[in-house]
């Protein structure tokens, strides 16, 4: 059993390090979890200013009867151990029989359809917070079409994240794990499936040059605009800067459409898990943000008006880290804006999300430019 009000759950990997940081820094005591107590010990150790945080550690085994035991007494779980529709189901089923707020990073749009499906109605009876995908990919470009859709009258989502860097072990085995899933974008309030091997080539807001961007698995914006009475349609596309990278998982996609996706489920994960650790099988260097840059872009737009949002930001998972940090920082203090699914800004407003993550020198200010008949100025 925890004895502090928040379990970080797979500390040991590359965000869960930096969820522990803006922990320490929000000065919120937390337990670090996962399998190997001495693992996490010695992750833990260099995490910057790590001696003035309030934490235990606790080594727990992956089932629900187990991580139930350590939510009890803790209010808030921020799990990092994906791919979480692998993994996903024994720590949210964990949270709610423990009375806990649950809320991860994934990048699974298909996770993020069962999550919201198995357990939503469940968390909001309980009044508690189901909030899987809060992470930069996916929370800063929803802030950007909140900024738009501050203007009425806009009904349509054109959504592009791209950053510079390589992906973590983490979220290299959890792209791989969704090119065997079905993905969808949103069509007057329909879900349409994406083509499994789509592209496009993308104007980049501040360069000349385009660049490639994929579906990548979906998105979560789909599923969270879904209810949205706003919003009718949406599509969300993204990727690194390197081109390279990108025309490599799209030649991978190709490979895994004809030659795995035939094969038995087990050896469907196997192959791909294989894959996806020999092209990242270490921890990449901490962010530079000189290096590490991000840039999220919305355009929106309805039959009489239409918005462009563009935040420019750096260390992509730094900003992920920091608002894992402010959404259990928030939870224990008050109540979230809606119980049940939700995303970042649906449960914490995307104002005061901008707000935290420009505080901490992560994000520039939004540069908004509104064409409508009535427009509501940023």
């Amino acid at each position: 059993m925890s004895k502090k009000p928040v379990v970080v759950y797979g500390v040991t990997g590359y965000t869960g390090r930096l969820v522990a940081e803006y922990l320490r820094e929000h000065r919120v005591p937390f337990t670090a979890a996962g399998r190997d107590a001495k693992r996490i010990a010695e992750v833990l150790s260099k995490v910057p200013g790590i001696e003035n945080a309030d934490y235990d550690i606790a080594e727990v085994e992956h089932s629900t009867e187990a991580l139930t035991r350590l939510m009890k007494g803790s209010q808030v779980m921020c799990n990092m151990v994906g791919p979480f529709m692998k993994y996903g189901g024994e720590a949210v089923e964990a949270c709610l029989a423990a009375g806990a707020h649950y809320t991860d990073t994934n990048g699974e749009q298909n996770w993020m359809m069962h999550a919201e499906a198995t357990w939503g109605a469940r968390f909001a009876e309980r009044k508690l917070l189901l909030a899987p995908g809060i992470a930069q990919m996916y929370t800063t470009g929803e802030i950007a079409a909140n900024l738009c859709l501050e203007t009425p009258g806009l009904d349509t989502l054109d959504i592009l994240v791209l950053w510079r860097g390589f992906p973590t072990y983490a979220s290299t085995q959890t792209i791989f794990s969704i090119l065997t899933a079905e993905f969808f974008h949103l069509e007057q309030n329909q879900y349409v499936k994406w083509a499994p091997t789509a592209k496009a080539e993308v104007m980049v807001p501040g360069q000349h040059e385009t660049a490639m961007a994929l579906p990548w698995g979906g998105t979560a914006h789909p599923v969270w605009f879904k209810n949205d009475p706003r919003v009718a349609t949406c599509k969300a596309m993204g990727g690194v800067f390197e081109r390279s990278v990108m025309e490599g998982v799209v030649q991978i996609a190709a490979v895994v459409e004809e030659k795995i996706k035939p094969l038995p489920k087990d050896e469907q994960e196997k192959q791909l898990s294989e894959m996806a650790a020999s092209l990242q099988a270490g921890m990449p260097p901490r962010e530079n943000p000189r290096i590490n840059t991000s840039i999220d872009s919305v355009h929106a737009s309805g039959p009489l008006g239409r918005a462009h949002c563009v935040i420019h930001g750096n260390c992509n998972y730094k900003q992920t880290g920091l608002l894992q940090a402010y959404a259990a920082y928030h939870l224990l203090q008050a109540p979230p804006l809606r119980y049940g699914f939700a995303s970042g800004c649906q449960a914490f407003g995307h104002r005061p999300l901008l707000g935290v993550l420009q505080s901490f020198g992560l994000v520039s200010a939004p540069q908004l430019t509104v064409h409508a008949a009535t427009a509501v100025r940023c």
